[in-house]
Order: C-alpha cells, then structure tokens, then sequence
C-alpha cells in the first residue's frame, strides 16, 4: 500500500544552496577593514593624552576613559557630562562635554 504523503520537491533555493561550493565562497569580495581597528596618528594635543604613536579609534576612546576616571572628570551629578582639564580643552575645545558629543572632538584629532 502506497503512502498517501506527498514527495518533496526542490526548490529553487535549496537548488541553489545545493550547487554553491567553496570556490564561490572565497570569491567573495573581502571585506573592509573595521574603521576602529585602522591605526590613526593622533594630533599634539590628543597625543598629550593618549600617546603621540599610531593608535586605533576604539582604543583611543578606551584610553580617554581611562584619563577622565583616572583624573575624576566626570561630572558629579551627571556622569554622561566630561568635564576638561587643561589637556582636554585643547582636544575638546570648551570646559566640558557630553561623552556622546566627544567622539566628535576625538574625529578631529585623528589622520
């Protein structure tokens, strides 16, 4: 006695699927390379803070942390609040700033 279910047939993906080798997959355009990740000369001024040798953006935001815990220069009562000491006014450009605006200060410092 036959079964009553009914057979399977392939679709156009799973066809697809099916005839894609690994040669294809490493004809693939590569991928560029993650923004944080490039080294980035730093300016004078950012440079007094972070180090003056090429440095990647996200680890140039690690180190600024480090300088405004380290030197107790966030605000008190609003902690999102950065306020500068005299090696950050030359980098930020006034007395403080959010910690949402200074990656756009930090922008301007690196090449």
């Amino acid at each position: 006695m036959p079964s009553k279910t009914p057979e399977k047939k392939p679709t156009a993906k799973s066809a697809a699927a099916a005839t894609s080798t690994k040669a294809d997959d490493k004809k693939a355009a590569p991928s560029k390379p993650n923004a944080l990740q490039q080294p980035l000369t730093p300016s004078a001024e950012l440079g007094a803070v972070v180090g003056t040798a090429k440095i990647a953006r996200g680890e140039v935001v690690s180190k600024m942390w480090e300088y405004i815990k380290a030197h107790n220069l966030q605000n008190p009562e609003n902690k999102r609040e950065i306020l500068a000491d005299d090696k950050l006014k030359k980098v930020f450009g006034k007395d403080k700033v959010t910690m949402f605006e200074m990656n756009k200060y930090l922008s301007a410092h690196l090449k």
